[in-house]
């Protein structure tokens, strides 16, 4: 239970920490102490779960039979699995997969333990990502930005009260209907404002600014490549993007649970080695500005700003 919790959660991640570029050994061991405490809560209410994004949800019968994990995000990969994660993630039925996460990206109660602290990670990484936008000398008001998997538009709309001029995007069709519908609720400028269905690699344009949270995570190392040339591509100013950093101790414990018998033997879970991920920004052309570490129990990342060179 304890490494196979461990594996399994081993992804995406956040509540404050001060940026570094590791952990301390007092870090380490307070992580695998609040590991292996979720893991037995988790496991003792029934809500360990094998893919990466259904482990934040309540347990469900439906079985995930692609060869990879359905991911939210618009992973690059054959087409029958690209369909199978649109077919999950806009199931508006009660527990499907846009459901799940509507409640996950709002301030619904109905949420299990699991889900509470993905969604508190990922908010701490967004107020960090809106931060670095207001105490810029530059404001963001009449700049261009492309928010690509905007889920719920928890980053696009308050960029929007800012006064950037938004384009925002994701593979689920429900998902960017609710982050229009949050939009209007918040009075935005709809004439500023848009938010349509598309997956990453299918979003054209310009933009000042190209954010990409907590996407990376669904790409291998050479499909990473690649999100970073086409973030690059249409990006004329900016890219902040995040992404689950490569660190040994997260990998041992990825590897351990793959030994584990049951549906979810591993996690389809990509970690990167930061120095590649700059390293790709800088052969694009962009340079790192400033970047941040986060993490929970459940919920790890490391976001990078970088402008163009």
């Amino acid at each position: 239970i304890f490494f196979r919790s461990m594996s399994t959660y081993c992804t995406m991640a956040a509540e404050p920490t001060p940026a570094q570029n590791g952990f301390s050994a007092k870090c380490l061991l307070a992580a695998t102490v609040a590991f292996f405490g979720a893991g037995v809560v988790a496991f003792t209410a029934g809500q360990l779960h094998g893919s990466l994004y259904a482990v934040s949800s309540t347990a469900t019968t439906r079985p995930f039979t692609t060869a990879r994990v359905p991911t939210r995000l618009g992973v690059q990969a054959p087409d029958a699995d690209k369909i199978e994660v649109e077919k999950y993630f806009e199931d508006t039925s009660k527990d499907g997969g846009f459901d799940r996460w509507r409640r996950i990206y709002s301030d619904s109660e109905d949420v299990n333990a699991v889900q509470k602290d993905i969604r508190e990670g990922h908010q701490i990484t967004v107020d960090k990502v809106l931060w670095w936008f207001q105490s810029d000398p530059v404001p963001i008001a009449g700049k261009t930005v492309a928010d690509l998997g905007c889920g719920t538009g928890l980053l696009a709309v308050p960029l929007a009260k800012q006064g950037a001029i938004v384009s925002a995007s994701d593979i689920s069709g429900p998902m960017a209907e609710a982050t229009t519908a949050r939009a209007e609720a918040a009075g935005i400028d709809m004439s500023k404002f848009t938010a349509y269905k598309s997956d990453l690699e299918s979003v054209t344009g310009k933009y000042d600014t190209v954010t990409c949270i907590d996407v990376l995570i669904h790409y291998p190392e050479e499909k990473m490549q690649e999100m970073i040339r086409h973030l690059a591509s249409i990006s004329n100013e900016r890219i902040i993007v995040s992404f689950a950093p490569k660190l040994w101790y997260y990998e041992l414990l990825k590897k351990i649970g793959s030994y584990f018998p049951g549906p979810s033997k591993t996690t389809r879970a990509y970690l990167h080695d930061e120095d590649k991920v700059i390293a790709a920004l800088q052969k694009y052309g962009f340079k790192p500005k400033r970047k941040d570490l986060t993490a929970t129990s459940f919920y790890f990342s490391r976001v990078i700003e970088a402008v163009r060179e």
